[in-house]
């Protein structure tokens, strides 16, 4: 069964349909085909029953058959999936999006409604209870992009919980997989995070300062790591560390003794409910070690990351888009509307042009992470691109609206703030 087919019924079996306001066209498509912050303290604390084999092998997911052509189109599936999506952004996140961002969390309901949709197995392997035929990267992509139309911040909330759930699956042993995915794939699935950022100036993501020791026989980790997303209500981290002069990714439940969190609250992403994570002489197995531990797993972790960052860039930034051409339209100057200044409508068009440029990039690197394909050169392009174009998009959206682009009356304001997170954060998403 394709991937938007399982989602897309599961999804109209949800009563949250009616409290979101979603069910008419849900099942259409499916018929067609806290402000304060909280105190230092531990998170929740499931606890993962150890199961499958230990050091055997776990299911990978096949990677994407290559179609012979240059060709970016969504198959039928994922244009299913990402139309669901897209009106869930539209109708359930961009309504409450400022009130979210106020409170500094996204709403229960919301979070509620993106486990019915399938996010979190959107990038699991249908053989370990997930909804993915094949590598999901571009479909990750796609819908990455489809919830930062509704907000950013709400967008990573939402996406927090797969980042690890893909990570298991897609580096995870039958052990890892075992253990922990059938609690994604279930009615309750746990708040989860890919820790990487650190707080430190000019912080290079390669250069961890978060420090795995081999110790009786397992690892002792040691460190601090910044601005991930949900941290208090998430059971289950991976945390990025460097071991043996290598870097490499740590599976560490929150239930651990030595792992405490508070809020880190930031410019920007307050629907996120960012989070600090501190590991202090924090005690786990040797098996914890998720993929491999010469560096390669942690090095396309981080690439596949940035890939995610950059949808959600493309996405606020056709929000931007959206929002500024009807008010440049409306809004008059001098008896006219002030689209026909040039030096207006040349900032719209800019921002168009800069937009197509980042989506078209992006695309790419997510049509060769799913082929299986060395991705680095077009991932840190669209790092790149992403980055620089989308703090212009933002701030240029600001100066379109003048002086009402620096109110909290439109949304432009929280875009820009947003959009800043693309070049600095690391972690917390994944496609």
């Amino acid at each position: 069964m394709g991937i938007a087919v399982l989602a897309l019924n599961k999804m109209a079996q949800s009563p949250l349909l009616d409290k979101l306001k979603m069910r008419r066209s849900t099942e259409a498509v499916v018929f067609n085909a806290t402000r304060g912050g909280f105190k230092v303290a531990a998170s929740a604390s499931r606890t993962f029953s150890k199961k499958g084999k230990k050091g055997a092998a776990g299911v990978k997911t096949p990677s994407a058959q290559p179609k012979g052509l240059f060709d970016l189109k969504p198959t039928e599936d994922e244009q299913m999936l990402v139309d669901v999506v897209s009106e869930f952004a539209a109708e359930a996140i961009r309504p409450l999006a400022a009130e979210a961002n106020e409170a500094a969390v996204t709403p229960h309901d919301v979070l509620a409604a993106s486990l019915e949709i399938g996010l979190p197995i959107l990038g699991v392997a249908e053989s370990l209870g997930g909804i993915a035929e094949e590598r999901s990267a571009v479909a990750g992509t796609l819908v990455a992009e489809a919830l930062a139309k509704g907000d950013m911040g709400m967008a990573v909330a939402t996406l927090a919980p797969g980042a690890v759930a893909t990570a298991l699956s897609l580096w995870g042993t039958d052990e890892q997989q075992q253990t922990y995915l059938p609690a994604f794939t279930g009615a309750e699935v746990p708040g989860a995070a890919l820790a990487l950022t650190e707080p430190a100036v000019l912080f290079d993501v390669f250069k961890p300062s978060t420090q795995a020791v081999k110790a009786d026989g397992g690892l002792v980790l040691n460190g601090v790591k910044s601005l991930v997303p949900r941290g208090a209500d998430a059971e289950l981290f991976i945390i990025g560390a460097e071991l043996d002069g290598k870097n490499v990714l740590v599976l560490v439940e929150s239930s651990t003794p030595g792992l405490k969190v508070e809020a880190d609250p930031a410019m920007g992403l307050k629907a996120a409910s960012l989070s600090k994570v501190w590991l202090r002489d924090v005690k786990v197995e040797a098996s914890a070690i998720l993929g491999e531990a010469d560096g390669s797993t942690y090095t396309e972790a981080v690439r596949l990351s940035r890939l995610a960052w950059c949808a959600l860039a493309v996405g606020t930034g056709q929000a931007v888009l959206d929002y500024v051409i009807p008010y440049v339209k409306e809004r008059e100057a001098f008896g006219e509307p002030i689209s026909h200044r040039q030096s207006v409508a040349f900032m719209v068009a800019n921002i168009a042009i800069e937009l197509q440029a980042m989506r078209l990039i992006t695309y790419k690197a997510a049509s060769r992470a799913a082929l299986g394909k060395d991705f680095s050169r077009e991932v840190a392009l669209a790092r790149k691109i992403c980055a620089d174009k989308g703090m212009q998009i933002g701030n240029d959206g600001v100066q379109l609206l003048g002086g009402h682009g620096f109110t909290k009356e439109h949304p432009v304001e929280r875009w820009y703030r947003d959009l800043r997170a693309v070049g600095i954060l690391e972690g917390g998403v994944l496609v």
